[in-house]
């Protein structure tokens, strides 16, 4: 049980309480570290970078472990190929976050800060998810 619950939930916390005070949970923030063309704020590059190193340290962590501290096993990508599905995909994702200025992890976390804006965004996701998986047959 503290596993299914209390490890997710704490690592959602941090994750989240990252987010925010990293700036990632403001829309018109992310919008000018995009805007490379115009009034670019490159203060959230600083965020990213620091995000490479702590999973720099995490993967040379990760390879000498036999298995995580509170799970049977790994789950790590096992496809490296770029397919039309994934460029699209990514494509899309890109151009959504460069409208919205959030994506899904920002926007979740946004919930506690600007719950309404959040709530618009999150109905939007959620939406659109259902659209492909209803357009790929799957709903």
């Amino acid at each position: 049980m503290m596993n299914r619950v209390i490890v997710p939930a704490l690592s959602g916390i941090v994750f989240g309480a990252g987010l925010a005070l990293g700036g990632m949970t403001d829309p018109a923030r992310v919008r000018g570290f995009l805007d490379l063309f115009g009034a670019w704020d490159p203060t959230l590059a600083f965020v990213m970078g620091g995000a490479v190193l702590v999973m720099v340290v995490a993967w040379q962590v990760q390879s000498r472990m036999m298995r995580p501290l509170f799970a049977e096993g790994f789950s790590l990508p096992d496809r490296s190929d770029l397919t039309p599905r994934l460029i699209g995909g990514s494509a899309l994702f890109g151009i959504g976050w460069g409208i919205a200025g959030l994506c899904p992890g920002p926007g979740f976390a946004a919930l506690v800060i600007d719950a309404a804006s959040a709530a618009i965004f999150i109905v939007a996701m959620f939406a659109g998810m259902a659209i492909v998986r209803l357009i790929e047959g799957k709903g």
